[in-house]
């Protein structure tokens, strides 16, 4: 276990903000991490578990305690002729456990390449991308109590799992720590490529194989998204709204141009970006905050942006969505 005291931020969120938090602890084993919580430990609270630090917005300095863990290792635990189990530790880098999946064969991550942060972070946030989330993949999530150390397994259906949500992003925020997930994957893969121009991109490398679909994936969003070690970012800073067909339909007669996307339960997500983009904030900055030229979901930090600075001009952006289209954007990123 490493515990710091007043550690610089700077290089744990992807925004590149300059602030500090009073304690740090890193948890390299799971033992480790049961006694940090069971009370052999004092940790000073309030306590704010992170992982890659790629979807967070930090506002001001931390004052009590962030838990960073650190665990490690990706394992094969059962296999059959159509199916594998396998599991990766919370702190593994997540686009290392999806190109292991598909060097290994193993299809059903090879949509969320390239999405950054740890593997920790997944069954939080319910990560997704092209047509693909985490949630049709994760079979249980290994966890420990922040309250006295015990270790649960929550299976899916207990996750809650919703559109970049889940109950340890709500219900059970804080009250415990991920240390391990298990994905089911396909021995025989089945290509999921019906979201945007994947099919068409993927087609021009020839089979829609596991390698040629990841490496789609890796260039558009190299294309669209902006690299933070370049210029400081969270990625999509907004979640795409769903909505029912009817409000669909009628916002549709209003604004033909209007991306829509049917989702595996029905409903409707509609495009945030683009509507953001009509609103004019495409490329505009207020300061040193501002949107991405390339991409109106992603905010940007282009040097001296404070994090109120972000937040406010995010707020702004909610609030012009809001008058011109009367839908409310929910921020994907978290607030610290």
């Amino acid at each position: 276990m490493i515990i710091r005291g007043n550690v610089s931020l700077k290089k744990y969120n992807s925004f590149g903000l300059e602030y500090v938090a009073k304690h740090m602890v890193i948890t390299r084993t799971e033992k480790e991490a049961v006694s940090l919580f069971n009370g052999s430990v004092h940790l000073k609270r309030p306590t704010l578990i992170m992982g890659g630090g790629s979807n967070l917005l930090f506002t001001g300095d931390f004052n009590g305690t962030i838990i960073i863990p650190g665990f490690r290792g990706i394992k094969t635990e059962e296999k059959s002729d159509e199916f594998v189990i396998i599991s990766a530790g919370a702190g593994v880098l997540w686009d290392k456990l999806v190109e292991w999946s598909v060097l290994n064969g193993y299809g059903g991550l090879e949509n969320l390449s390239l999405i950054p942060g740890l593997v920790g972070a997944v069954p939080v946030q319910n990560i997704g991308a092209y047509g693909v989330e985490a949630r049709t993949t994760i079979v249980k999530v290994k966890t420990i109590s922040t309250h006295d150390g015990s270790v649960r397994f929550f299976t899916n259906d207990e996750c809650g799992f919703d559109y970049r949500n889940s109950i340890f992003k709500n219900r059970e925020k804080g009250n415990y720590l991920v240390t391990r997930v298990y994905f089911r994957l396909k021995t025989n893969p089945v290509p999921y490529l019906t979201y945007g121009t994947l099919k068409d991109e993927v087609t021009k490398l020839g089979e829609p194989s596991l390698k040629n679909i990841r490496q789609v994936v890796i260039n558009i969003r190299r294309s669209k998204l902006p690299d933070p070690a370049v210029i400081g970012n969270a990625g999509s800073f907004f979640k795409n709204p769903v909505v029912d067909n009817n409000v669909a339909d009628k916002l549709k007669k209003r604004f033909p141009g209007l991306p829509c996307y049917k989702d595996r339960q029905g409903s409707i997500k509609l495009a945030a970006g683009w509507m953001i983009e009509q609103c004019g904030w495409k490329g505009k900055r207020i300061g040193d905050a501002g949107v991405h030229e390339k991409q109106a979901l992603v905010l940007v930090n282009h040097g001296k942006a404070s994090g109120k600075d972000i937040f406010d001009i995010s707020e702004k952006i909610g609030q012009s969505v809001l008058e011109k289209f009367g839908v409310s954007l929910e921020r994907e990123v978290e607030i610290v």
